[in-house]
């Protein structure tokens, strides 16, 4: 009880950081919130990045989808969530260049264990070579396939109920069939972390051409009504679902 009231209260936190002045949603610290005096305040007061991190973000910049780094405020509050639940096992679904699988390794203890979902050959180097300077490249299992075809893995494996913390960050087409694996796998009171789900506003009657914002938008009215789970959209970055599961 005690740790479900903590991660309330670091839930309203969020909202009370993202939601003042003008408008809830933000963007990311890098991206559209690059301007923004507020979100920038916030993130100079508030984020504690790792060096090697630091050198991973910065790294991940220089990339052409840099877009879809994680903010680094996103980044540890989903570090913090994962502390405050004492997760030892975690997912990620699209692990990009790793920056917070890297975030998600240094939070557990020496015993944690990230598997990162990732396709793209280049992104996994990347990774690698950060992950061994911060030294957790133990707790990383980089998965390079397809994450549904992991996901069927792990559950065929035995670990459904498992599972402390999902991330999901991949193909938006499939997250409800991410969601709803995730969902098996992660135990009682297990968190599933789901971006993206605001999509630049775009959630807000989708355009009729806009496939992406159409599909996010269904599985966050499913999510509202899904009695499986306790429910938290934030506008947290490009806006960040977090789910508890009952």
């Amino acid at each position: 009880m005690a740790t479900r009231v903590r991660v309330i209260l670091c839930v309203g936190l969020v909202l009370v950081l993202t939601g003042v002045v003008k408008s809830a949603f933000r963007g990311k610290s890098h991206g559209r919130g690059r301007d923004d005096p507020v979100l920038q305040y916030v993130v100079n007061n508030s984020v504690r990045e790792h060096p090697v991190l630091t050198k991973l973000r910065l790294r991940t910049l220089e990339d052409r989808w840099a877009v879809m780094l994680v903010g680094s405020e996103q980044a540890q509050f989903m570090a913090n969530l994962i502390k405050l639940i004492n997760a030892t096992k975690a997912i990620e679904i699209g692990m990009y260049t790793g920056y917070n699988a890297l975030s998600m390794a240094l939070a557990m203890p020496d015993n944690g264990r990230v598997v990162a979902c990732e396709i793209e050959e280049t992104y996994v180097n990347i990774a690698k070579p950060f992950f061994n300077e911060a030294g957790v490249e133990s707790k990383l299992d980089i998965r390079q396939q397809t994450a549904l075809k992991t996901l069927d893995e792990l559950i065929a494996a035995g670990e459904s109920g498992t599972y402390d913390f999902v991330f999901i960050d991949a193909d938006k087409l499939n997250y409800d069939n991410y969601y709803e694996k995730s969902l098996e796998l992660i135990r009682t009171g297990g968190i599933i972390a789901i971006d993206n789900v605001l999509w630049g506003g775009q959630v807000v009657n989708p355009a009729p051409d806009d496939i992406t914002a159409q599909f996010l938008d269904t599985l966050n009215r499913k999510l509202h009504q899904d009695q499986r789970i306790d429910l938290s959209l934030l506008t947290l970055s490009d806006g960040l679902t977090i789910a508890i599961k009952r």
